[in-house]
């Protein structure tokens, strides 16, 4: 399929190249995985060709700015991110846009930073990799607590997607893992740590304060709609410390959309479009920790879906959802 938009494709800047590096990969790759990641002209544009890949969102890599603990610190980071995604943008205008780094540590600055790049930049959301360590290396935050609020009120203003995209747990919080560190990683904890502060926003009554708020998901929505039956099922009997005023589904199914980004399986995907509805589902391919190619040939032939709605699903679904000018 031509035509296609995807919107978790990462790049890097030098000050967060090296955090990239257990996810490249055969370690003698890391060069070749450099170059990819910091590219953001020929060769990048040229795998979008070859893929059928006509415009791709750009994001910061993970977990960047979220494990900076000095907050003046991560502030100059997201700023020099997206003065570089801003100036891929305006050199490929027809191939870029870009979802805006922030600045979790200080949830005013971030709030700052993403009206600058949605009303200055012309950015077209946010994508923030998960929780945030702030002034102590063992510290996790997440984005359902009180003093996120006003952070959140800012993103319904601007109505904007926030794409909440994976990290690793820290150590001292990841007992379960002990002696299994491949566990902490994409194979398993990046769905478990994503999915639970998805349900988190959830259960937090965070969409009944902002209606509009739009969250994106990646890798077939982390497992969660796989899950979701069962847990509306057993909400009705543990619903201690729940804040909604709905049912989790309702609010899940409502407010958030999820990506293909790395997770290219007929059964999945099966499962997660039946679950969430083709209107909720998007084409992406998590370059580079993924290839384009793998993400486009088995999204433009799965079986699971008919032409209508390969287009509908990898492209138009992305048009609606950020309000492209195409």
């Amino acid at each position: 399929m031509k035509g296609k938009i995807a919107f978790e494709e990462h790049m890097a800047i030098e000050e967060t190249l090296a955090q990239t590096k257990d996810f490249a990969g055969d370690s003698g790759r890391f060069d070749e995985f450099s170059n990819e990641i910091l590219d953001l002209d020929e060769l990048r544009l040229a795998t979008m060709d070859r893929t059928g890949i006509e415009l791709a969102l750009l994001s910061l890599n993970a977990p960047a700015v979220q494990a900076i603990l000095d907050r003046d610190e991560a502030v100059a980071v997201a700023v020099k991110a997206n003065k570089r995604m801003a100036k891929a943008v305006n050199d490929h205008p027809d191939r870029y846009r870009a979802l805006a780094a922030l600045p979790m540590q200080d949830p005013e600055a971030a709030a700052d930073e993403l009206k600058r790049c949605v009303n200055e930049l012309g950015f077209k959301g946010a994508l923030v990799n998960g929780f945030t360590q702030r002034d102590v290396e063992d510290s996790a935050i997440y984005y359902d607590v009180a003093e996120y609020r006003d952070f959140w009120a800012v993103v319904s203003d601007l109505d904007v997607p926030f794409y909440l995209h994976p990290r690793m747990n820290i150590p001292s919080q990841s007992l379960i893992y002990e002696g299994h560190p491949w566990l902490r990683s994409a194979p398993w904890g990046f769905a478990v740590e994503t999915s639970t502060h998805a349900l988190r926003l959830c259960g937090s009554g965070l969409f009944d304060d902002f209606p509009n708020l739009r969250i994106i998901t990646g890798h077939l929505g982390e497992g969660i709609p796989f899950g979701l039956w069962r847990i509306d099922a057993r909400m009705r009997f543990s619903p201690r410390g729940y804040r909604g005023k709905r049912p989790l589904g309702d609010y899940f199914r409502e407010h958030f959309h999820i990506t293909t980004s790395g997770n290219f399986n007929d059964a999945a995907f099966r499962c997660t479009l039946e679950m969430m509805g083709a209107d909720r589902l998007y084409f992406s391919a998590d370059y580079p920790f993924e290839r384009m190619e793998d993400a486009a040939n088995w999204f433009d032939s799965t079986p699971v879906i008919d032409d209508e709605q390969r287009q509908t699903i990898g492209r138009e679904n992305a048009i609606k959802l950020f309000d492209l000018d195409m």
